[in-house]
């Protein structure tokens, strides 16, 4: 998997030439989502305290994922 980021037990990463619409999966232990870069749309199951972080770096490097 190509992994972007890495941070408080939070993988990060994007398939580059996956399906639209463009978004990312981070992994939390047991726990995956897949959240859609321009309307921030959850798939999964994550706990709040790791979603909350995940959002945050999409927020911080929506400039370089889309």
């Amino acid at each position: 998997m190509p992994v972007n980021s890495r941070f408080f037990g939070i993988i990060c990463f994007m398939h580059w030439r996956d399906h639209n619409p463009p978004h990312f999966q981070a992994k939390y232990g047991e726990y995956e989502v897949t959240v859609e870069i321009i309307s921030r749309k959850v798939y999964g199951n994550i706990p709040v305290r790791a979603l909350n972080m995940v959002q945050e770096w999409r927020d911080l490097n929506i400039n370089y994922c889309s």
